[in-house]
Order: C-alpha cells, then sequence, then structure tokens
C-alpha cells in the first residue's frame, strides 16, 4: 500500500498505474477539511513515487463523491476572513496538484459527483462514468459559488453557456448529457468501469491518446471572441437576474466570477474564485439557506427513526382537486388509492385533476405512457363506502365542517379493520374534537395537505390528544413515501401552519383599518420581505370565503388574539350547532342590520370581502379581479369597488413606510411562531422554519422565523416590537423571547468550530 488514511487509499492497480480510491468509513464519501488533507497527504506520495505512469481515480462507495460536508458549512463561514482565505488557497493548490502531476490521470465515477466531488473529477484529465451518474456544482442552492475550481475549470471544459447553466442554477446532469456536452469522455457499464479506466490510462501511456492535449484548456484563459464574450455574459446575467432576484446574490457573483475570471490563467482565476465565494460566504443568505438544508437533514432523520410498514391500499373520502390531487400523490408513488365521493361531479373532477398531473409528467418525458395509465389505472373512483374497507390508511378530505367531518369519520370507522388508520385532511378543526365521534380514537390522526398537493413539500401530521405512537409513525412513513416532508405537531386550533398564518393576516387587516392601500402592502411584503405573493393576492388564491372561515376558527380557539369578532352565547351555540362558517356569516349580516344592538362584531377586510362575496380567484373577484390570458393563467386587475369598499372600512387613507408594513405584518406571526414553540405545538425552531418554508413559502434567503431572529438579533427584534405593542394583543411579545434576548441568546447554536483547525491544515 503506498498510501492509506481514513478516507483514502493509494496503491498499485497495474505495473505503473496507480489506483487512489476514497473509501470513507461510513455510508458515503464527503470532501470534507479531513478528508481534502488526507487528498493533499496522499498526492505528495504520488508526487514522490517512482515509476508512476498513469493515476486513477474512483470509489468504493455506491456513489463516487456526494459533495463537501454541509454540517460544516457554518463553521466555516464564522471562521475569520483571512483564515478561510488562506484554507481554500490550500485547497485549491491540491487540485491544480492533482491537474499538474506528469501523468495522465482519469476519473472512474459512478453515481453521484456533486459540489466538491465534481470539483475533484475535473482536476484530471479524463473522466468516465457509470450510467447512473449524476454530476453537476449545486453550490448557489446554498448562497455560495463553488470555491474548489468549479467556476474555472467547468466553462473550459464545456464552454461558457453549459456551464453557466449548471453552477447558476446548482444544477445536475445525467450520464447522457454529461457525455454531449463534454464533461465525460465515456459511459460504461458499472462493472466495467474500473478495466475501461485503466485500458484509457495505458492508451494515454502509449500516446494513442493525447493526455496533454485534453489538460491544456483548463490552465490557460478562455478562447472567446469579444462578440462571444458579450452575447454569452449579457444574456446569463439578464436570465440570473430574472429568475433568482436580488436576494439571492450567488447566482449573479457567480457569472460576474466567470466573465472576469475568462482573461485569466488557472491560478489567477482560481484566486478570483477564492475571493468572491468569501465574500458570499459572509452574506446571511448563505446561513440561511445553508440552515434550511441542514434543517431538513434533520426532519429527514425524524422520519427516518419513525419508520413504519407502509400500507397496501390507501384510500381518500372527498374527491374534487384536493382528493385528487392526494389521490394521485399516493398512486404516483406506487400505492394504489380509493377515491370516494357521494357526488358523480366530484368523483370525475377528482380524476380530472390525476389525469392532467399525469399529462403533464409524461409531456415533459418524466413519465412513458405504460406507467402513466397504471398511475391512473390504480385510482378507483368509487361512490360506495364499502369499497374502502380494504384500505389501510384513509384520509378524509371533505368540507372543511366539524360536524360533516365527524360524521363521515364515524361512518368509515364502523367499516374498517381495528388497525386501520384515519386521518384528516383538516387545516383548522382540532383533531381531538373530530376524534369525539370514533370508538378508536388511538388510530386517528390529522394530516394536513397544503394546495396544490402535487407541488407543496409540506405535510402537517397532527397528533390529537389519544393518538398513539404507532399511528403518527405510520401516517408519517406513508406521507414520506409520498414524497413529502412530514413535520409532526400537536393539536390545537390551525395547529402550526395556519395558526401563525393568520396572525399575520390580522396584522394585514389592521393596516388596512388604519388606511394602508393593499397593493403598497402587497408590493413591499413580495419585493422588500421576499415572500412569493403578498396577503392581499395570497388571500384571493387561498379563497376570502375559506380565509374567512378559518378566521372565526382561529379567533374562537384564541380569543385573546385573535378574536377580533366578539361572540354572545347565541353565536357560540351556532357554532357548535350550524357551523362556524354559517354562524359567521349570519352573525356579520345582523350586526350590519342592526349595529345598534348587534354590532358588537369589529369587522375586518376579510369579512367585509366575504360579505360582498368577492372570494378571490374562485370568482374571479376579491382584493384584486382576475381574467384568464392568451395562456390560460389567470391575470390581476384592481376596481374602483375595491378601493370604494375598503375606505369605507378605513375611512381614511395614509402611507406607510416599507420598514413599519414588514413590522407590522411580521411581528404577530413570529410572535405566534414563539409562542407554538413555547407550548410544545411545534417541537424545535428546525422543524418550525422547515414547515414556513415549505409550507406557506417564507423567504427561503431568510431561512424561516428562528434563522430570522438570530440573523437580525433577538434584542434588536424586542426593541423594534415594543413601538407596536399598542396595536393589541398580536403585538405583544411573548416573554420567553424576552428573556433570550436579555441573556444575549439565540434559537439555534453558534456554530461549533470544524474538527481540523483551517489555518493547521494550511
Amino acid at each position: 500500500m503506498l498510501y492509506q488514511s481514513e478516507n483514502i487509499q493509494a496503491d498499485w492497480v497495474k505495473q505503473g498505474i496507480v489506483e487512489l480510491t476514497f473509501n470513507a468509513k461510513g455510508s458515503i464519501n464527503k470532501l470534507d477539511t479531513k478528508t481534502v488533507a488526507m487528498l493533499s497527504e496522499a498526492l505528495t506520495v504520488l508526487e514522490a513515487t517512482p515509476g508512476l505512469n498513469g493515476v486513477i481515480l474512483r470509489s468504493e462507495k455506491p456513489a463516487f463523491i456526494v459533495g463537501a460536508d454541509i454540517t460544516e458549512f457554518l463553521s466555516l463561514f464564522d471562521a475569520p476572513e483571512e483564515e478561510l482565505t488562506q484554507w481554500l488557497h490550500f485547497s485549491n493548490q491540491i487540485f491544480s496538484r492533482l491537474e499538474d502531476l506528469p501523468v495522465p490521470t482519469v476519473s472512474a465515477i459512478n453515481g453521484y459527483a456533486l459540489g466538491g466531488g465534481c470539483e475533484c473529477v475535473l482536476a484530471t484529465d479524463f473522466r468516465i462514468a457509470s450510467p447512473d451518474l449524476r454530476i453537476g456544482l449545486p453550490e448557489t442552492k446554498l448562497g455560495i459559488m463553488p470555491g474548489f475550481g468549479g467556476s474555472v475549470r467547468l466553462p473550459r471544459l464545456i464552454g461558457v453557456d453549459n456551464a453557466l447553466e449548471i453552477i447558476t442554477a446548482g444544477k445536475d446532469v445525467d450520464a447522457q448529457t454529461a457525455l454531449q456536452n463534454g464533461l465525460i469522455q465515456a459511459i460504461v457499464p458499472l462493472e466495467n468501469l474500473k478495466e475501461s479506466a485503466i485500458s484509457l490510462i495505458e492508451q494515454a501511456i502509449e500516446g494513442k491518446i493525447d493526455w496533454k492535449a485534453a489538460r491544456h484548456p483548463k490552465t490557460v484563459p478562455l478562447r472567446l471572441t469579444e462578440l462571444e464574450h458579450k452575447m454569452s455574459f449579457s444574456v446569463a446575467k439578464g436570465m440570473v437576474m430574472k429568475v433568482a432576484g436580488p436576494h439571492y446574490p450567488a447566482p449573479i457573483t457567480a457569472v460576474k466570477t466567470i466573465e472576469k475570471a475568462a482573461f485569466l490563467n488557472r491560478d489567477e482565476a482560481l484566486a478570483l474564485e477564492t475571493e468572491n465565494f468569501v465574500k458570499l460566504t459572509r452574506t446571511d443568505v448563505a446561513k440561511a439557506l445553508v440552515g434550511i438544508f441542514l434543517n431538513d437533514q434533520y426532519v429527514k432523520n425524524i422520519t427516518k427513526k419513525r419508520h413504519a410498514e407502509l400500507p397496501k391500499q390507501a384510500a381518500v373520502l372527498g374527491a374534487g382537486i384536493m382528493g385528487g390531487g392526494i389521490s394521485y400523490q399516493s398512486a404516483l408513488k406506487g400505492i394504489p388509492v380509493v377515491m370516494k365521493d357521494i357526488n358523480p361531479k366530484s368523483l370525475e373532477l377528482g380524476m380530472n385533476e390525476a389525469l392532467s398531473l399525469l399529462q403533464k409528467r409524461h409531456e415533459k418525458g418524466r413519465m412513458n405512457a405504460v406507467d402513466m395509465a397504471k398511475t391512473l389505472a390504480s385510482i378507483q373512483p368509487t361512490l360506495n363506502y364499502a369499497s374502502v374497507s380494504d384500505a389501510d390508511v384513509i384520509v378524509e378530505a371533505v368540507v372543511e365542517n366539524p360536524k360533516v367531518k365527524a360524521t363521515v369519520l364515524a361512518e368509515t370507522e364502523a367499516l374498517l379493520a381495528d388497525n386501520a388508520i384515519l386521518a384528516s385532511n383538516t387545516s383548522t378543526i382540532p383533531i381531538s374534537l373530530l376524534a369525539k365521534s370514533l370508538k378508536r380514537p388511538e388510530n386517528f390522526c390529522g394530516m394536513h395537505f397544503f394546495n396544490p398537493v402535487h407541488r407543496m413539500p409540506l405535510v402537517e401530521i397532527i397528533k390529537g390528544e389519544k393518538t398513539s405512537e404507532e399511528t403518527i409513525n405510520r401516517i408519517v412513513s406513508y406521507a414520506s413515501k409520498m414524497g413529502k416532508t412530514p413535520i409532526i405537531v400537536n393539536d390545537c386550533p390551525g395547529f402550526f401552519v395556519n395558526r401563525v398564518l393568520f396572525p399575520y393576516f390580522a396584522g394585514f387587516s389592521l393596516l388596512l383599518r388604519d388606511g394602508a392601500d393593499f397593493i403598497a402592502v402587497d408590493k413591499v411584503m413580495e419585493k422588500a420581505f421576499g415572500w412569493p405573493m403578498g396577503p392581499a393576492y395570497l388571500l384571493d388564491v387561498v379563497g376570502i370565503d375559506t380565509a374567512n372561515h378559518a378566521q372565526a376558527v382561529m379567533a374562537h380557539g384564541f380569543p385573546d388574539r385573535m378574536g377580533t369578532i366578539e361572540r354572545d352565547a347565541i353565536a357560540a351555540y351556532l357554532l357548535d350547532v350550524v357551523g362556524i362558517d354559517t354562524a359567521n356569516h349570519a352573525q356579520a349580516v345582523m350586526a350590519h342590520g342592526f349595529p345598534d344592538r348587534m354590532g358588537t362584531i369589529e369587522r375586518d377586510a376579510i369579512a367585509l370581502l366575504y360579505e360582498q362575496q368577492r372570494y378571490g380567484q374562485k370568482n374571479n373577484h376579491g382584493f384584486y379581479n382576475y381574467s384568464v390570458d392568451k395562456r390560460g393563467k389567470k391575470q390581476k386587475s384592481v376596481d374602483d369597488q375595491i378601493q370604494t369598499l375598503l375606505q369605507q372600512h378605513a375611512g381614511k387613507t395614509q402611507e406607510f413606510s416599507q420598514d413599519a408594513i414588514i413590522a407590522r405584518m411580521m411581528i404577530p406571526m413570529i410572535n405566534e411562531v414563539i409562542r407554538c414553540l413555547d407550548e410544545g405545538i411545534i417541537a424545535s425552531p428546525a422543524e418550525a422554519d422547515i414547515a414556513l418554508v415549505y409550507g406557506l413559502g417564507f423567504p427561503p434567503f431568510r431561512g424561516g422565523v428562528f434563522r430570522y431572529l438570530d440573523t437580525i438579533g433577538l434584542a434588536q427584534f424586542v426593541a423594534d416590537a415594543q413601538q407596536y405593542a399598542s396595536l393589541g394583543p398580536l403585538y405583544q411579545i411573548p416573554e420567553s423571547l424576552k428573556q433570550k434576548a436579555q441573556r444575549n441568546e439565540t434559537y439555534y447554536p453558534k456554530p461549533a468550530k470544524v474538527d481540523v483547525n483551517i489555518r493547521e491544515l494550511a
């Protein structure tokens, strides 16, 4: 053995040819700081080895190198700028030493070669891969850019346009694409990969392949005419700014780095890459995006620990768009489903929804016609209750009415085996309330999907007072099999996501009450804060009627903070007997008709629009009006009627600063998120932030509420929020936050230093 360490070994594989093998102790190879140092040691040995004629890089794992160790990133980002720069210079020298070996080199790549793994193989002269290859540079998705030479070598190997597409989008490509653009030289069956690498090296040694010519373009400036240079980078900048926008600096920084480096030799270009990489690590965006990745891994580990037997047969009660979406997702992931409804038209709508989604996959080349037909056939529409009796898991997705849901759940339970699991796709109704109608409440929980089901990654799994751990485990496993990210929450009105959303809407209503322009609020919350939709637009998409109903549930559940609607004894009775939506609407009408006696209801903007039957996109009239363009997409516009209506509500108009709008919108949500953590509704900051990003579209570059708080500083948030305390209970800062701020604490622990001292390594 020429060299042996914990993660890398090097030895002769044939006379004159050394095999350098990545073989970490764990299940995968990562290019962490230790492995980088070990690669340096191995190269030192190879550089001094007599009789060396060629080197092969190979992996003993199912994947070549999955990338850097992202768990080290926050620690590296926290290192002093000079120290991080020094370490990157040291690391880049290692890959340049690999590239400068006086013998031909080839990487035999199996499976994944991502991030640092991709940059490692770019330093070799040739690359061959097995058919399962996925190779690319995902760094911009983490708020950074390639730091081990990826922005230097990739454009010189496959051309500027191809390289920019991969780097700016943070994408990876398959074997065929990599072969077509010149990233690899051959696709070889996995069992022949090693022998093919040896054969390629032997041909290079014999002079049949010019390995020096293959290496040369990576070390010199890009060969671009002035016109090519201008066109490539001008187009790239425009596209990147359109797609990424101003809140994500990494993609445009990568473009500008490659543009400037085009005229530099390798070492000068690497120095420029390091300089800009380090600048990106100083940004809050990078820390937030890395934090989301780490939180996602944390949630996945929770899911793995709760692994349970998957259902052989599922059922969905209630068709339509939501039921069709749930049924589609189950069938798509290999679990057949019965879709039950009492209305043939609803069943037709549900099946059409599933068919439409499958057709889109087929049109995009993501599914062949045979698999499409099989998947659709595994969805069985039925009007008959008996058809669900063999299901292991049944998801109820009928109308959001506690009385209707309770009846449907009780009738269904009577048909099921004793160990079958019932789950309600409710968005606000407490699970423990619905469980009162069941004989086996331990087998019942909430399974809250988000619309559209096929796109939204989050599923809230709600644990009722009597829900068993086995039930939670089975539903978590089912949700994971469906390709969703399950977050377990404890029971309360609105659970976690909707509970924290409605204080945000309440903040919006208070702004409108005080004379704010809803268009200006939308613009600030979209452009400045980064939400995908402003509150008015979001309410239109959700549906004003749906929001009005859910708001009544939240007001009833949390009257001290969300009870803007004062309810008397009659209203409480109506809530239980005729349903919250009917009671809310009827009481609003009576208050409007007899304000002297029944006007105890302080109606907000949502209630006003509801009374005017402006339901949003459902009937093309909400805060905005909607029409369909030539592509079939809804376009929004504003009419005078809505402005008149809101002016009646506010009485006067006034302008608010950007900071004031953000504060008045976000403080209620942030306070409620903290209360949910304090009350144990959500288990950890990591799970809360993932739920907010995946379920509500909380701006990823801010990382979630708890990452956002840590970034701006708890003491700063408390000081800012206290300015708005007079606005009411929603703006009262939780005591736990005040105490943490006083102790100068954070919600996430400070990053621990990496195991290996960067300065010592360098």
